[in-house]
C-alpha cells in the first residue's frame, strides 16, 4: 500500500500563488525584509508567518521553494548586476545626459569614472612614508625642506613666529631677575 498524505515536494514541484509572491518579495527586498516580514507581505499569517518563512526557505521542506529563490535571484542579477561593459555603457549615458542638461561637472566626473574603469587611461600613484620627523637627524629634515622649497617656491609660507619669541624671551627674562 502507498504512502497516506501530500506527496513529498521536489525542486520541480509548482508554487503556489502565495509561494510565487514570498520568493519575488524576498528576492526583491535582498535582505532589507526579514523573511517573516517577507511571508507576511506575501499574505500568510501573520501569526505563524516565522514559522512559514522557515519552512520556506528549508531545502528539506521545499526544494522548489529554493530554487524559485536561487533562479529568481540569478534573474535578477543577469537583468542589473554590474558587469564591465554595462557599467562602461552607463558612465556613458550619464555623461550624455550631463551634457545635454548642462551639468558638466557631472559629465567630466561620469567621463573620468569611465576612464578609470578602462584601466589604463587614469592612473592613481600613492607613496607610502614609514617613520616621522622624530627618526630622522637634523641635516635629513634640513634637506627633507630644502626639497620642499624647490617643489613649491614662492608658494610657501612662512609662519615662524618672530615677534611673540621675543616677547617670550623679553618675559622670560625678567621674571629670571626678580627671582
Amino acid at each position: 500500500m502507498g504512502k497516506i498524505g501530500r506527496p513529498k515536494k521536489t525542486p520541480n514541484t509548482k508554487l503556489t500563488r502565495l509561494q510565487e509572491k514570498f520568493v519575488k518579495i524576498f528576492v526583491s527586498s535582498d535582505g532589507m525584509k526579514t523573511k517573516r516580514e517577507c511571508a507576511i507581505e506575501s499574505g500568510f499569517n501573520p501569526k505563524t508567518a516565522h514559522v512559514k518563512a522557515y519552512q520556506l526557505t528549508d531545502p528539506n521542506k521545499n526544494p522548489h521553494v529554493c530554487k524559485a529563490i536561487k533562479e529568481y535571484q540569478a534573474e535578477l542579477d543577469e537583468k542589473y548586476g554590474v558587469t564591465y561593459q554595462r557599467h562602461l555603457r552607463d558612465l556613458q549615458k550619464i555623461r550624455d545626459l550631463a551634457v545635454e542638461n548642462g551639468q558638466y561637472s557631472s559629465a567630466v566626473q561620469a567621463e573620468y569614472r569611465r576612464g578609470q574603469a578602462q584601466g589604463n587611461i587614469y592612473v592613481n600613484k600613492s607613496e607610502i612614508r614609514v617613520g616621522s620627523i622624530d627618526q630622522m637627524s637634523k641635516e635629513e629634515v634640513l634637506k627633507a625642506l630644502e626639497e620642499i622649497k624647490s617643489t613649491y617656491g614662492n608658494n610657501i609660507i612662512d609662519i615662524t613666529p618672530k615677534e611673540k619669541n621675543i616677547k617670550r624671551n623679553k618675559i622670560l627674562q625678567t621674571s629670571k631677575k626678580t627671582k
